[in-house]
């Protein structure tokens, strides 16, 4: 369990990771595209992301990863 919990935290940190080394400058772009948003559609992006990041989990979960 604890495995499981660094290599998902280390997989993120990599993709993470690619987006500032690959495209600074997007990323500044889309922090400013995010500061223009209404609080609400925030929320929703992100609890769909949510959402989603649950479904994958419960996804590979159940096909024994």
């Amino acid at each position: 369990m604890i495995a499981t919990l660094i290599l998902a935290v280390g997989l993120v940190l990599c993709v993470e990771g690619l987006v500032f080394a690959l495209a600074p400058s997007r990323l500044e772009e889309a922090l400013d595209a995010l500061r223009n948003m209404p609080p609400d559609t925030r929320r929703m992006i992100g609890l769909g992301a949510l959402a989603l990041g649950v479904l994958l989990v419960w996804m590979a979960r159940s096909m024994g990863v």
